[in-house]
């Protein structure tokens, strides 16, 4: 999907997936006969409880390009990390000309970000974050950029097992 290795695939089925739809765009090709217009559909779905997924469809009609990005993904679903309604550690990430930071923010602070990262935290059941959103605005590299950065951060068993030490020592210094 991003290019990412470590990730935790998750299957589909047994999931109650909401879908959200983030944007729908007409494209026209021009042919000799005259113009030919389309629609692609970005959506992200996800059971608010740490599993999303993102999907692209294209279309001639609204309906079909949605439908088709809605199938796409929920072939597209990983695990994310979320811990008492939000993330472990600040992380940013970058995608295309989309810069997105997160950072974790104390239980009642509600999610501040903009539409399109709304959209992907509220699917992953994050309810406390701040975000920023630099850069490009175009909703598929807000997304992706989105994705990438849930995706990076790291658990704290994780960082223990890397640097060898244990739980305690990784939150007690």
């Amino acid at each position: 999907m991003l290019g990412l290795d470590n990730i935790e695939k998750v299957k589909p089925g047994g999931l109650e997936l909401v879908d959200r739809l983030v944007a729908v765009n007409r494209v026209t090709k021009v042919t000799k006969g005259g113009r030919a217009f389309g629609f692609s559909a970005i959506v992200v779905v996800g059971d608010e409880n740490g599993v999303i997924g993102f999907g692209l469809g294209k279309s001639k009609e609204v309906a079909s390009a949605i439908s088709k990005a809605v199938e796409d993904a929920k072939k597209n679903l990983v695990r994310v990390p979320v811990v008492n309604g939000t993330i472990h550690h600040q992380v940013t990430a970058r995608y295309g000309g989309a810069d997105i930071m997160l950072r974790p923010a104390s239980h009642g602070t509600g999610v501040i970000a903009g539409g399109t990262v709304r959209m992907v935290v509220e699917s992953a059941g994050i309810k406390d974050i701040l975000s920023k959103s630099k850069g490009s605005s175009n909703p598929h590299n807000v997304v992706k950029a989105t994705f990438k950065a849930l995706l990076d951060i790291r658990r704290p068993e994780e960082v223990a097992r890397m640097r060898g030490i244990s739980l305690n020592k990784v939150f007690n210094g």
